[in-house]
């Protein structure tokens, strides 16, 4: 409530896109079931019974759709829970409770967009995937709201699902593996057409028709203030500047200053990873870590090559970092569990007799 408080200051001085969805959802050119696409239509398609039938005014819908973010956070850290098994502290403090309150995720989070109705179904959609035999329903809602926000991350989850599963080390009965397998790719491939359309490529030529694009609306971005030349950048510098500015020397304005500081801790908290370790964990990682980490990365890709301005770079990755978040906590727990279970082998090697004392009792 908090943040919904604040993005609606925020919204009151600056052009905020939040205003065109209320009134495009009082005013509708379309009929309710008419809304239904991909995209900012599926935003007024969700606004609109509330808007036209329970009269929310904005306020209330800021609310509402505020409430979508913070379920978002929610599921995200059920999700943590249930795939880590020790707690993980910095200064005394739960990691995972920390992560859950970054403040430039709740501020992009918190209002009436995009941004709180996808991180609302990827939460979701994570949740679901850790026990998808049980909770098949939420597995459902969170890819029926994630595909029609954002149908690339949705088609990247599945891709990852399906990988993952492959690859993990789960013990599962093989059928299982197999059947899930197949409904992740199956649904990655029935989306394909789909997101072709979305994404505007030629069908015949993707990869070219991705680059023209992406030059395109990357050299569009270029004409506001908060511009990157990413186009120059090779592609570690690239991913950098994806994940990590603004830091503080190129912030664009004061809220630049705030994010640059969340940005360092990212950037702090990531180099964790850096460990001679690393390798053998993400080898033997289950299927929730390969899945996070394949979805993190193959978005991070294509959103390099797309962005060129750091506000909408700030805006877009709030919906994938908490992937990253996930895979560099789990690696630290794995760590930690090591450590526990060496200290634990150790005690008991201490505390056993030796042979010669066993020998030495009296019979």
């Amino acid at each position: 409530m908090i943040f919904v408080g604040i993005y609606y200051t925020y919204a009151l001085f600056r052009n905020s896109d939040s205003h065109a969805y209320f009134n495009n959802a009082s005013y509708p050119e379309l009929h309710w079931f008419d809304l239904l696409s991909t995209g900012t239509r599926f935003v007024e398609w969700i606004a609109f019974p509330f808007v036209k039938f329970l009269f929310f005014n904005y306020e209330m819908t800021m609310v509402l759709f505020g409430f979508f973010g913070y379920i978002g956070f929610v599921f995200f850290y059920v999700f943590f829970k249930d795939n880590l098994r020790l707690k993980i502290r910095y200064q005394g403090y739960d990691v995972v409770n920390l992560l859950m309150f970054l403040p430039n995720m709740h501020f992009w989070t918190s209002s009436l967009g995009k941004g709180s109705v996808v991180f609302c179904g990827i939460g979701l959609l994570v949740y679901g995937l850790t026990f998808p035999g049980k909770r098949w329903v939420s597995l459902c809602l969170g890819g029926f709201l994630t595909y029609f926000v954002r149908p690339h991350i949705f088609f990247a989850t599945m891709i990852g699902m399906g990988v993952s599963f492959f690859l993990g080390k789960e013990k599962m009965p093989l059928y299982q593996k197999f059947l899930t397998v197949s409904i992740g790719l199956g649904l990655s491939i029935f989306i394909y057409d789909e997101l072709v359309v979305y994404l505007r490529l030629d069908e015949d030529n993707v990869w070219e028709s991705f680059i023209n694009n992406t030059e395109f609306i990357g050299g569009q971005l270029q004409h506001a203030g908060s511009a990157v030349d990413m186009q120059a950048y090779s592609l570690p510098v690239k991913l950098f500047t994806f994940w990590f500015r603004p830091l503080f020397i190129d912030a664009p304005n004061v809220l630049g200053v705030f994010i640059s500081a969340e940005n360092l801790f990212y950037l702090i908290y990531f180099s964790k990873i850096f460990h001679k370790d690393f390798l053998t964990f993400i080898r033997t990682a289950p299927a929730m870590v390969k899945m996070s980490a394949v979805v993190f990365l193959s978005i991070s890709f294509s959103m390099t090559f797309v962005m060129s301005n750091l506000g909408i770079i700030i805006r877009q990755k709030s919906m994938i970092m908490y992937f990253m978040f996930f895979v560099v906590v789990a690696f630290l727990d794995w760590k930690k569990s090591r450590a526990v279970e060496r200290r634990r082998k150790k005690l008991r090697y201490a505390q056993a007799p030796s042979r010669l004392e066993v020998d030495r009792l009296p019979s």
